[in-house]
């Protein structure tokens, strides 16, 4: 599954309105992000059903800030958050971002 580039909040807003979603907040130039980045698109091949989000923080930096402002959590990258019905439900950054805490993060409640 190919990730939603968010680069706006208008489009930030619209995506966060499916039931869940999952966003990654990116630094192009950092390697702990790019290692980051690369766990985020194994965890996509082995669950391609969940809809996934894209921040650059370099070039969104305002969308990128304005997500922690909103929601309370404090801006790191690389960072990932679950949205469930548009609001946050986890979240994990730095190094805690692998195949498996997405996995974990994102299996269904019951």
């Amino acid at each position: 599954m190919q990730d939603l580039v968010i680069r706006d909040l208008e489009s930030f807003e619209a995506a966060i309105q499916q039931p869940r979603v999952l966003l990654l907040k990116h630094s192009p130039i950092c390697p702990i992000s790019s290692t980051a980045r690369a766990e985020w698109a194994m965890f996509q091949l082995d669950c391609p059903d969940m809809p996934t989000l894209l921040v650059d923080v370099i070039n969104a930096r305002t969308v990128a800030h304005e997500i922690a402002n909103r929601f309370g959590v404090e801006h790191e990258s690389p960072q990932a958050l679950l949205f469930e019905n548009g609001q946050v439900k986890w979240h994990a950054s730095h190094t805690a971002i692998t195949v498996a805490s997405l996995t974990a993060a994102c299996m269904p409640h019951r």
